[in-house]
Order: structure tokens, then sequence, then C-alpha cells
């Protein structure tokens, strides 16, 4: 196993058809990155290319195996998962970032979201789930689902006080939800409400296709990630 400055990582195996997906696991403890490793290592389609121990090692790691996906754990001694993730999701062409967190609705988790990441796994995720996710978010999709975004949404408004003065969120927002045409906007506040393609379909008396087509679209028009930080930026807006 070859080693970066604290980084361990196996070489992956040649074959052919489709390369496997890379993946980086990022936790301090060795049985998590262990157990995981265990759990995507053995699949045809997957393969973990390296583990770090704190997110201090992830610029290292990532330029060393050039993962598709890095599952990074929140809570870390050095640099928490949080920064890695801020400084990684800000680089050019990044991978996509899953958290791995205890919390299903923590603050912590609404800012990995934020900054990019593509949506969070509890450490007590069944294994198949945990696979499920991390071919999700290697295809370009979110893993959070609408249950849980409004989750998150919800968790959000208990939290979080109106400001007494101007909310420099809450004008970015609507700045940016004031660009879109009037259907983009109906489409983006039923993503902030956690609908699903085919709830917005139905209210919108459109075909699931086009709901996806729209999905796509206010997300290259807001330079956004995923539909869940289209819901968080309505909800900056205080449009839900």
């Amino acid at each position: 196993m070859a080693a970066v400055a604290g980084v361990t990582g196996p070489a992956g195996p040649a074959g052919a058809g489709p390369a496997p997906v890379r993946v980086l696991i990022v936790d301090d403890d060795a049985l998590v990155r262990a157990g995981l490793s265990m759990i995507l290592g053995g699949l045809p389609d997957l393969t973990v290319v390296g583990e770090a121990a704190d997110g201090a090692e992830v610029p290292t790691a990532v330029a060393a195996y050039s993962p598709d996906v890095v599952l990074m754990d929140i809570r870390m001694p050095r640099v928490d998962g949080l920064t890695a993730t801020e400084a990684l999701r800000a680089q050019p062409h990044p991978p996509e970032v899953l958290v791995l967190t205890t919390f299903d609705a923590d603050e912590q988790v609404l800012r990995a979201l934020r900054a990019g990441a593509a949506g969070f796994l509890l450490k007590d995720t069944p294994p198949a789930e945990i696979v499920h996710a991390v071919r999700r978010v290697a295809a370009g999709e979110a893993t959070l689902s609408p249950t849980v975004t409004r989750t998150l949404i919800a968790h959000v408004t208990a939290t979080v006080p109106g400001p007494a003065g101007p909310d420099p969120r809450r004008e970015r927002a609507l700045r940016l939800l004031a660009g879109l045409s009037e259907r983009e906007r109906q489409v983006a506040v039923s993503l902030g409400r956690g609908c699903t393609n085919a709830e917005i379909a139905g209210e919108l008396f459109m075909s699931v296709a086009t709901v996806k087509a729209y999905v796509s679209r206010l997300l290259t028009r807001l330079d956004l990630n995923n539909r869940v930080q289209v819901a968080l930026l309505v909800h900056d807006a205080g449009l839900v």
C-alpha cells in the first residue's frame, strides 16, 4: 500500500470495461475506515483508492489518487471535514463529497451542503444503502431524499433566528432568484418544499422529464451543485 504524507491507498487493479468509481475515505477512526473499505472494496464498479485520517490530509490524498467521490467525516482532530469540504469544493473540477455524520439534522451538515457536498450518510447506514449512495453521487445525483430535505429545511427554520437588520444571505438569495423565469421560480420553490420530481410534475402540470430539465437548468443558472442547495437558497430568500 502506497503512502503519501500520512495518507494510505491501494493501487486500483487494471481491468476491462468502464473504470470503477474511485473512492477516498476520510475518517479519524481506523475501524470506520476499515469497515467502509470492506463494504466498498469488493464491488466491481467501486474501488477504494485511498484513506486519510484527517481533513489536513485531504488535498494531498485527492492530488495523489484522483477520487471521484470522497466520504468525509465531520469531526476530526486537526482539520474538520467541513473546512476540508469547503476548501475541496472551491477547487476546479473537485470530486463529489459525501459527508459522514452521527446526526441527521445537524447544522454542521447544513454547512457542508451549502459548501457543495452532494449529501450525507449516517455512520449506521446499512451497507447496501452506502453503496447505493456512492453510486448515485458518482452519477451526479444528490443523495438526500425529499423527506430528509424537509427535515433539514425545518431544522434551519427552527434554529436560525431572523436577523435584526439587513440579511446578506437573504439579499443574495433574492437577487439570484430574481433572475429566474416564472416557471423556473415555481420549480425552485417546489424544491424548497422538498417535493419530488413527480410531485412537482403533478403540481405544475409538467412531465417528469420536463421537471428534470428545469432542475438541471436551475443548477446551471444558479451555479449550484444539487437540488438541496436550491432548497436552501429558496429558504434563505424567505419563499418557503
